[in-house]
């Protein structure tokens, strides 16, 4: 399941226990990443995903349920 491996994934970048990420979470607000965390991040999702998020549409991945929708919409 996409949540489970992006909420994996966020847990050891972001050091927080994987119990506290829900597909509600805001990744700055809820999470406290900063910008350089949003960057690693989106990084992590394209090498474990193979995808690419183009910079107009990481402005928009802002929560945990946002992220795994367009992964999902991406087909992996």
């Amino acid at each position: 399941m996409v949540f489970e491996k992006v909420r994996k994934l966020l847990a050891e970048q972001l050091n927080v226990s994987a119990d506290s990420i829900t597909m509600e979470s805001n990744v700055v607000t809820d999470l406290h990443a900063d910008s350089l965390d949003v960057v690693e991040m989106l990084m992590s999702l394209e090498d474990s995903f193979g995808i690419t998020v183009p910079d107009e549409v990481a402005n928009e991945l802002v929560t945990v349920d946002a992220i795994v929708k367009y992964i999902e919409a991406q087909g992996k």
